[in-house]
């Protein structure tokens, strides 16, 4: 499909370094839905203009970190509203370069929308503790500063909503950002830098340089400017950064891959059950890091639920995701794609049962992977252990609840985790017992309100810092206490 300069212009993404749109787009993204289309043009960038972006940043917070926290808040708060305002162009360029659908992309312009107000009024919200000391005629207190300039390196999933939500913690808090979107999805990233600069955010405070992980992310976790860095991503890539981090005792959050387990006890109601996993599983095209693809069954169960479940995953029709009709929009890329298919080939050709989908796809056309529901696997078949980021899940079936739960456990990953049961005894159990940092008790393991803590442990997560929620903040700052004689 040609493209005219004037469409072009519209679907390009540049750096925005010191409040100006600078680099020559290079790099064309297709959509994943239309692959014709081309959904987006963006720029590859330098060591130089990441130098470039750290150098604003740094002259910029001093600035930033003085005014007001009130007065931060407030063009946080305008952005949000921005966000809102243009909500369906937003939400119609993010369908075309990552493909879920409209509802789901509108929903998560809304997100980033009140995340980025949650913060927003923080800034009239009381900081730090007034404490007692045993010395007379002396007030304890405590506050926390700012890092000073923080690096954010962004995935494709969710890509104005992710950005969002470590962009507006960081600057709530006093830092200055330079972020690294996917290279997948550089629209989004464009649209949210856009509403901080039409809200009247100063140059300098966010900057945004596109790229290559191996160039920009590399020069950001290097750079001894830089304070910290926050990356959601592969847990590959993840640990890679955290030992150029730690090598220079700069602070680092990571939330990476999962392998996100249910429980399905013989109590609970199989349709109920079904439409729970399959909301977790299929939805977001399965492309979130705390999507279902694991499911353990007790055997009064197994037959009932496996029907229900094959019944809900034929209900999650593939299609454009800006078409309007369809559940699941487009798997974002040809690679993850392939990547589904050859998950799926692999196990039925290791023994496994395909009870709902297929992987004979057309590479070369529209990205459309229908929902897939394998069965019959051993417990440690790869289909069960490794991450797949698609719309496909396993279902296991184990003797009981104790044998449910240590499968669950047995994983390198921890991040969400969820029991389908009536049993309000054993879900207090599992609460406890799951090796997960988020817990759901009949409801999907995708998810989560902008307002609580959220992250994983084991190899999900550095397990230290949690993302969202007032817990935000413990990342983008460090405590101070003072003494204060009268």
């Amino acid at each position: 499909m040609e493209t005219t300069l004037g469409q072009k212009a519209t679907i390009t993404a540049q750096h925005l370094i010191n409040g100006q749109w600078l680099g020559e787009a290079d790099t064309q993204r297709m959509n994943p839905a239309r692959p014709d289309e081309p959904a987006a043009f963006s720029p590859s960038g330098s060591t130089q203009d990441v130098d470039a972006a750290i150098t604003a940043a740094a002259a910029a917070q001093p600035g930033w970190a003085a005014l007001p926290a009130p007065s931060r808040g407030t063009i946080l708060i305008t952005a949000g509203n921005l966000l809102i305002e243009r909500q369906t162009a937003i939400a119609e360029d993010l369908v075309r370069e990552e493909g879920k659908t409209l509802a789901e992309a509108k929903g998560e312009v809304k997100r980033a929308s009140d995340v980025l107000r949650f913060f927003g009024s923080l800034g009239w919200a009381a900081t730090g503790e007034v404490l007692p000391s045993g010395l007379p005629d002396t007030t304890i207190t405590t506050r926390r500063e700012a890092l000073g300039v923080v690096g954010l390196i962004t995935p494709w999933n969710f890509p104005i909503a992710i950005p969002a939500w470590k962009t507006a913690p960081a600057l709530i808090s006093g830092n200055t950002v330079v972020i690294k979107p996917a290279e997948l999805t550089p629209l989004s990233a464009t649209h949210l830098a856009r509403a901080l600069q039409d809200a009247g955010l100063p140059a300098g405070v966010f900057n945004v340089v596109h790229g290559k992980g191996r160039i920009v992310g590399d020069a950001l976790a290097r750079d001894p400017r830089i304070a910290g860095i926050s990356f959601t991503g592969s847990t590959n890539v993840g640990l890679g950064l955290q030992e150029i981090l730690n090598a220079r005792r700069a602070r680092v959050q990571l939330e990476m891959g999962g392998k996100n387990g249910v429980l399905v006890l013989d109590d609970a109601d199989a349709r109920k059950a079904a439409q729970v996993v399959a909301a977790g599983a299929f939805g977001l095209t399965g492309q979130a890091c705390t999507a279902t693809s694991r499911v353990y069954v007790t055997p009064g169960i197994r037959t009932a639920f496996l029907q229900a479940l094959v019944e809900e995953a034929a209900a999650y029709t593939t299609g454009d995701g800006l078409d309007g009709g369809a559940r699941m929009g487009a798997v974002v890329s040809k690679q993850q794609f392939e990547q589904d298919q050859a998950a799926v080939r692999a196990a039925v050709e290791r023994g496994a049962t395909l009870l709902h989908g297929r992987y004979d796809g057309d590479t070369n056309g529209p990205l459309f992977f229908p929902a897939a529901v394998l069965t019959d696997l051993p417990m440690d078949d790869a289909a069960v252990t490794e991450e797949i980021f698609g719309p496909v899940v396993a279902v296991l079936e184990v003797a009981d609840y104790e044998a449910g739960l240590a499968a669950i456990n047995n994983s390198r990953y921890g991040l969400t985790a969820g029991i389908c049961t009536d049993s309000l005894a054993l879900a207090t159990d599992f609460s406890a017992r799951v090796q997960a940092g988020v817990v759901k008790v009949n409801r999907p393991t995708a998810g989560l309100d902008l307002n609580v803590p959220f992250g994983g442990v084991k190899d999900s997560s550095t397990n230290t810092f949690r993302e969202q929620g007032r817990s935000a903040l413990d990342f983008y700052t460090w405590g101070k206490t003072v003494y204060t004689g009268i």
